[in-house]
């Protein structure tokens, strides 16, 4: 049993080390992304005024402005954690989708997040229950370890009673099991 317990916590380590590189990634990358050249003054124009409002200013300033969890274009847009079947770990994409979304609470004491766990409709009610549990407890762990506060997250499961695809082929299922994170006020 120790050899057990010694390789899960070993695999956990691994898992959090892989997190915490790719939430310095993200982090990297979304700062390269937010750094916009410097813009050239257009030569003056001697015909007569047009009626069309200018386009630049208010664009840039509603854009400044945008609360990152509004903007259509920004990582924070994906909030589904995806899993393997019959899986709890966060792994591929989706220590990417986490880390994001752990950096924006950092910054947002304010927030908070429920994360709702579901399944596939495969297995029985409590075993899909449990499952989905599993699921939002690792995305919660997860963002704890990156340094949310616990006050922030809540974690519960539906299991199977919130299916966003309603089909039953391996694409259907693979949409189902997920984590929702889910901002309240939101």
């Amino acid at each position: 049993m120790g050899s057990i317990q010694q390789s899960l916590i070993g695999s956990q380590m691994m898992n959090l080390k892989q997190l915490a590189l790719a939430s310095a990634v993200a982090t990297l990358l979304a700062a390269c992304a937010s750094t916009k050249p410097a813009e050239t003054p257009a030569a003056p124009v001697t015909q007569a005024p047009q009626t069309q409002a200018p386009v630049t200013a208010p664009a840039t300033q509603s854009n400044a402005a945008m609360d990152p969890l509004n903007d259509p274009n920004s990582p924070l847009a994906k909030r589904s954690v995806y899993f393997a079947f019959d899986s709890s770990a966060v792994d591929g994409e989706g220590k990417t989708t986490v880390a994001n979304h752990a950096e924006y609470l950092k910054g947002q004491a304010d927030k908070k997040v429920i994360i709702q766990g579901n399944t596939d409709a495969r297995g029985s009610r409590e075993y899909n229950l449990a499952l989905g549990q599993r699921r939002a407890e690792s995305v919660k762990h997860a963002m704890e370890v990156l340094g949310v506060k616990e006050s922030q997250l809540e974690a519960v499961s539906f299991g199977k009673e919130k299916p966003k695809a309603t089909g039953h082929t391996d694409a259907d299922y693979a949409e189902n099991r997920r984590a929702d994170i889910v901002y309240q006020g939101h």
